[in-house]
C-alpha cells in the first residue's frame, strides 16, 4: 500500500472523526481555521462571528489546541421554514496539532470582529545533536 499523500492545506490539522454508528446530525459542528506561521509566532484564525466568550474555550491536551464553542440560534421560533440552512448552529469543534517549538505559556487570544485569533510565540530549537551530548571532564 502507498503512503497517503497530505495536502499542504492539511498539514498541521486534524478533523473530526465521523463515528458511522452515530447519526450525523448529532455531531458537533466542525470550526472552519486557517493555520500558519510568521516569523515569531503560529497562529490559527476562526471565523467565529456570533459566538460568546462565555460559550467557548481553547485548551492544550498533550501536542493538541482544542477549540469548543456553542453558536446559539439567534432567531429560535418553532414555526419559521427554512428555503435553505447553511449556517450551523450550536456546538463545534476543532482540533489543532501544534508544533514542537512554542511557548505555550506565552499564548495569547483575541477575539475582533468575530474572528478569533490565537497566537503561539515560537521559541528557538537547541541545534541538532546539542541537547544529547554528554561533557567529559578531564580527571
Amino acid at each position: 500500500m502507498s503512503p497517503k499523500k497530505i495536502k499542504a492545506e492539511e498539514v498541521g490539522t486534524v478533523k473530526p472523526e465521523i463515528d458511522s454508528s452515530e447519526d450525523v446530525f448529532t455531531q458537533d459542528g466542525e470550526l472552519v481555521v486557517d493555520v500558519f506561521e510568521t516569523e515569531a509566532d503560529f497562529v490559527v484564525l476562526a471565523a467565529i462571528a456570533g459566538v460568546q466568550i462565555k460559550d467557548l474555550d481553547i485548551s492544550l491536551e498533550e501536542d493538541m489546541m482544542i477549540i469548543k464553542g456553542n453558536r446559539c440560534d439567534p432567531h429560535m421560533q418553532k414555526d419559521k421554514r427554512y428555503f435553505y440552512q447553511e449556517c450551523y448552529w450550536g456546538p463545534f469543534s476543532r482540533k489543532v496539532v501544534l508544533p514542537e517549538n512554542i511557548d505555550i505559556d506565552s499564548a495569547d487570544a483575541q477575539i475582533d470582529k468575530g474572528i478569533l485569533t490565537v497566537k503561539i510565540p515560537k521559541k528557538e530549537l537547541p541545534e541538532e545533536g546539542a541537547g544529547n551530548k554528554i561533557g567529559i571532564k578531564i580527571s
